[in-house]
């Protein structure tokens, strides 16, 4: 199995997820390139900096340049290093709390689930099915499970922490050096 499989399987299931979501309420869905604002302090599970390390990798040099340009100055500002002109550059490889913003998601809470999206989605909208939402607790402990053998498997004691800020997974290497390592 490569690295990232059990990572992209995820998201596929991520994206098909929010792709019946979509579908489902395209009226109450405001979300559209240049609508931003929920595009700041994002951190990542080691295995999606991977990911997106990954994804720079591929780009051709005057993006990779641009990117990785940005990455210091995500840390100062808090914005998103992906964002051009309102829209990600990496928006095929982005994030999965990215590909989830402003959907509506539930959360588990002590005093009781409830619901959250933006705030500019899903306007007059009284109630919503369960098959729309995103249980954020169920993909969070799954997206922990797959960061956690990616860790072990691929980086072994050279673990990074467990949440790495996204402009620092534009500097990483891909592939990691110890998956160099094992394979020379």
């Amino acid at each position: 199995m490569a690295p990232l499989d059990s990572y992209l399987q995820l998201r596929g299931k991520v994206d098909a997820l929010c792709r019946q979501i979509e579908s489902a309420h395209p009226e109450v869905i405001s979300c559209q390139a240049g609508c931003d604002s929920c595009c700041q302090a994002l951190t990542l599970f080691p295995v999606e900096a991977y990911a997106l390390a990954r994804a720079v990798a591929a780009q051709p040099e005057p993006i990779r340049q641009r990117l990785r340009a940005r990455a210091g100055e995500a840390a100062k500002t808090g914005f998103c290093p992906l964002l051009e002109g309102g829209r990600c550059l990496l928006y095929d490889d982005r994030p999965i709390i990215c590909r989830t913003h402003g959907l509506p998601i539930l959360l588990r809470e002590p005093e009781g689930n409830r619901v959250d999206f933006c705030p500019l989605n899903f306007v007059g909208c009284d109630s919503l099915s369960g098959n729309s939402l995103i249980d954020l607790d169920r993909l969070n402990q799954l997206l922990a499970a797959i960061n956690h053998d990616f860790v072990a498997r691929n980086l072994g004691s050279t673990a990074p922490p467990d949440r790495i800020p996204i402009g620092e997974a534009l500097l990483l290497p891909w592939p990691p050096p110890t998956l160099v390592q094992a394979s020379s």
